[in-house]
Protein backbone atom coordinates (compact mmCIF):
# COMPACT_ATOMS: atom_id res chain seq x y z
CA UNK A 1 0.00 0.00 0.00
CA UNK A 2 1.25 3.44 -0.98
CA UNK A 3 0.98 4.92 2.55
CA UNK A 4 2.39 1.93 4.47
CA UNK A 5 5.56 3.74 5.59
CA UNK A 6 3.49 6.76 6.70
CA UNK A 7 1.25 4.51 8.80
CA UNK A 8 4.36 3.01 10.42
CA UNK A 9 5.70 6.47 11.30
CA UNK A 10 2.34 7.63 12.66
CA UNK A 11 2.23 4.56 14.90
CA UNK A 12 5.83 4.97 16.05
CA UNK A 13 5.26 8.66 16.85
CA UNK A 14 2.07 7.87 18.79
CA UNK A 15 -0.13 10.13 16.67
CA UNK A 16 -3.86 9.71 17.34
CA UNK A 17 -5.52 9.60 13.96
CA UNK A 18 -8.23 7.80 12.01
CA UNK A 19 -8.16 6.80 8.37
CA UNK A 20 -11.48 7.90 6.87
CA UNK A 21 -12.77 8.28 3.31
CA UNK A 22 -11.97 6.01 0.39
CA UNK A 23 -8.96 4.32 1.98
CA UNK A 24 -11.13 3.46 5.01
CA UNK A 25 -13.67 1.90 2.65
CA UNK A 26 -10.84 -0.15 1.12
CA UNK A 27 -9.58 -1.22 4.55
CA UNK A 28 -13.11 -2.34 5.46
CA UNK A 29 -12.87 -4.78 2.57
CA UNK A 30 -14.22 -3.04 -0.53
CA UNK A 31 -12.46 -2.57 -3.82
CA UNK A 32 -12.62 1.12 -4.59
CA UNK A 33 -10.42 3.51 -6.51
CA UNK A 34 -9.04 6.41 -4.53
CA UNK A 35 -5.94 8.53 -4.88
CA UNK A 36 -5.95 10.46 -1.64
CA UNK A 37 -5.69 9.58 2.03
CA UNK A 38 -8.30 11.23 4.26
CA UNK A 39 -7.45 11.57 7.94
CA UNK A 40 -9.12 12.79 11.09
CA UNK A 41 -6.41 13.74 13.56
CA UNK A 42 -6.92 14.54 17.24
CA UNK A 43 -6.76 18.33 17.23
CA UNK A 44 -5.17 18.85 20.64
CA UNK A 45 -1.94 20.86 20.48
CA UNK A 46 0.41 18.04 21.54
CA UNK A 47 -0.93 15.54 19.00
CA UNK A 48 -1.00 18.13 16.22
CA UNK A 49 2.58 19.19 16.95
CA UNK A 50 3.78 15.60 16.56
CA UNK A 51 1.68 15.02 13.43
CA UNK A 52 2.70 18.26 11.69
CA UNK A 53 6.38 17.79 12.54
CA UNK A 54 6.26 14.27 11.10
CA UNK A 55 4.55 15.45 7.92
CA UNK A 56 7.01 18.30 7.51
CA UNK A 57 9.99 15.96 7.99
CA UNK A 58 8.51 13.66 5.33
CA UNK A 59 8.44 16.59 2.89
CA UNK A 60 4.70 17.31 2.81
CA UNK A 61 3.57 20.87 2.25
CA UNK A 62 0.15 22.54 2.32
CA UNK A 63 -1.57 22.68 -1.06
CA UNK A 64 -2.69 26.23 -0.23
CA UNK A 65 -0.16 29.05 0.31
CA UNK A 66 0.13 28.87 4.12
CA UNK A 67 2.72 27.33 6.41
CA UNK A 68 2.11 23.82 7.70
CA UNK A 69 2.39 25.17 11.26
CA UNK A 70 -0.70 27.36 10.78
CA UNK A 71 -2.86 24.24 10.90
CA UNK A 72 -2.06 23.96 14.63
CA UNK A 73 -3.80 27.26 15.36
CA UNK A 74 -7.49 26.64 16.24
CA UNK A 75 -8.42 30.26 15.43
CA UNK A 76 -6.81 29.97 12.02
CA UNK A 77 -8.63 26.70 11.29
CA UNK A 78 -11.92 28.29 12.35
CA UNK A 79 -11.34 31.26 10.05
CA UNK A 80 -10.61 28.88 7.14
CA UNK A 81 -13.91 27.12 7.84
CA UNK A 82 -15.95 30.33 8.12
CA UNK A 83 -14.27 32.46 5.46
CA UNK A 84 -13.28 29.85 2.89
CA UNK A 85 -15.65 26.96 3.56
CA UNK A 86 -12.64 24.71 4.12
CA UNK A 87 -13.39 21.16 5.24
CA UNK A 88 -9.94 19.60 4.79
CA UNK A 89 -6.36 20.83 4.88
CA UNK A 90 -4.60 19.23 1.92
CA UNK A 91 -0.97 18.20 2.11
CA UNK A 92 1.03 17.37 -0.99
CA UNK A 93 4.50 15.99 -1.56
CA UNK A 94 6.41 17.76 -4.35
CA UNK A 95 8.23 14.56 -5.39
CA UNK A 96 5.28 12.19 -4.88
CA UNK A 97 2.41 13.90 -6.64
CA UNK A 98 0.24 10.78 -6.37
CA UNK A 99 0.25 11.23 -2.58
CA UNK A 100 -2.40 13.69 -1.42
CA UNK A 101 -3.36 13.74 2.24
CA UNK A 102 -6.53 15.54 3.33
CA UNK A 103 -6.81 16.28 7.05
CA UNK A 104 -10.16 17.42 8.47
CA UNK A 105 -9.92 20.96 9.87
CA UNK A 106 -12.54 20.20 12.51
CA UNK A 107 -14.30 17.16 13.93
CA UNK A 108 -17.22 16.21 11.69
CA UNK A 109 -17.99 13.62 14.38
CA UNK A 110 -16.52 13.60 17.92
CA UNK A 111 -12.96 12.33 17.46
CA UNK A 112 -12.49 10.83 20.94
CA UNK A 113 -15.62 8.69 20.61
CA UNK A 114 -14.78 7.58 17.06
CA UNK A 115 -11.19 6.82 18.11
CA UNK A 116 -12.48 4.63 20.93
CA UNK A 117 -14.60 2.69 18.40
CA UNK A 118 -11.88 2.50 15.74
CA UNK A 119 -10.78 -0.69 14.07
CA UNK A 120 -7.12 -1.61 13.94
CA UNK A 121 -6.04 -3.03 10.60
CA UNK A 122 -2.66 -4.68 10.19
CA UNK A 123 -0.72 -3.41 7.18
CA UNK A 124 2.83 -4.66 7.04
CA UNK A 125 4.36 -4.03 10.45
CA UNK A 126 1.82 -1.33 11.30
CA UNK A 127 -1.50 -1.27 13.09
CA UNK A 128 -3.55 1.31 11.22
CA UNK A 129 -6.33 3.16 13.04
CA UNK A 130 -9.37 3.03 10.77
CA UNK A 131 -12.69 4.68 11.53
CA UNK A 132 -15.31 2.11 12.55
CA UNK A 133 -17.89 1.11 9.95
CA UNK A 134 -20.85 2.85 11.61
CA UNK A 135 -18.87 6.06 12.09
CA UNK A 136 -17.68 5.86 8.48
CA UNK A 137 -21.27 5.58 7.29
CA UNK A 138 -22.27 8.55 9.49
CA UNK A 139 -19.40 10.61 8.09
CA UNK A 140 -20.30 9.73 4.51
CA UNK A 141 -23.97 10.58 5.10
CA UNK A 142 -22.88 14.04 6.27
CA UNK A 143 -20.92 14.54 3.07
CA UNK A 144 -23.67 13.40 0.73
CA UNK A 145 -21.48 13.34 -2.41
CA UNK A 146 -22.42 10.76 -5.07
CA UNK A 147 -19.33 8.59 -4.36
CA UNK A 148 -20.11 8.70 -0.64
CA UNK A 149 -23.71 7.63 -1.24
CA UNK A 150 -22.43 4.73 -3.33
CA UNK A 151 -19.99 3.80 -0.54
CA UNK A 152 -22.83 3.89 2.01
CA UNK A 153 -24.94 1.47 -0.03
CA UNK A 154 -22.00 -0.91 -0.39
CA UNK A 155 -21.04 -0.70 3.30
CA UNK A 156 -24.61 -1.15 4.55
CA UNK A 157 -25.18 -4.10 2.21
CA UNK A 158 -21.89 -5.72 3.26
CA UNK A 159 -22.53 -5.36 6.98
CA UNK A 160 -26.13 -6.50 6.65
CA UNK A 161 -24.86 -9.65 4.88
CA UNK A 162 -22.07 -10.08 7.44
CA UNK A 163 -24.59 -10.09 10.33
CA UNK A 164 -26.45 -12.99 8.71
CA UNK A 165 -23.36 -15.20 8.73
Amino acid sequence: MIYEDLFQELQTAGVRYLVVGGVAVLLHGFVRTTADLDLMVALDSDNLAIFLDLMKRRGYKPKVPVSIEEFADPKKRQSWIVEKGMKVFSLIHPQKLQELIDVFVDEPIPFAEAYHRREKVKIGASEVSVIGAEDLITLKKKSGRPQDLEDIRALESFFKEKKRV
